[in-house]
């Protein structure tokens, strides 16, 4: 329906989250360089805070610097457009948030492990082909602004 009850692209929120193109901005590109190259920088410090058990004041700023870059990442992705939600690139994100949150709950012995597996999810989305990439589980297919409409996911 277009008349903005249904939960279509139609509705204000729908057009927010899902516009009809992907938004941009001057330098949009180079924003997202700078910011993955200090989120890499960060990741680095924290890796080596959980092996080598390192004091907090040597590895909290590698903490903030990983959360501050990780946050305007996601942002700029979601206000982009929320396709890359429906995309495993998206959901891989939200799956090492899972863990890294979920590392808080386990015993510091399990922390290596859970930085490895994160490190590990990082470096095969990151890498994979763009099949992959953007494959779509709710659609079972790779889904792209270009072929890609809300709704059902036949298209309909």
């Amino acid at each position: 329906m277009a008349d903005g009850r249904s939960g279509s692209t139609d509705s204000l929120m729908g057009r927010w989250l899902f516009p009809p193109r992907s938004r941009q901005f001057p330098g949009k590109r180079w924003a997202k360089i700078v910011l993955r190259t200090l989120h890499l920088f960060g990741v680095a410090g924290i890796g080596g805070a959980y092996l080598y058990h390192a004091q907090s004041q040597d590895w909290l700023p590698f903490l903030w610097l990983t959360l501050l870059t990780g946050t305007a990442m996601v942002l700029i992705e979601l206000w982009s457009h929320c396709i890359w939600l429906l995309q495993l690139r998206g959901m891989a994100i939200l799956v090492k948030l899972v863990l890294l949150s979920g590392a808080a709950a386990l015993p510091p012995s399990f922390d290596p492990g859970v930085i490895f597996v994160v490190i590990l999810i990082s470096g095969i989305i990151s890498h994979a082909p763009s099949r992959q990439r953007y494959y779509s589980p709710f659609y079972g297919r790779k889904i792209t602004l270009n072929d890609w409409s809300w709704g059902h996911p036949d298209g309909d």
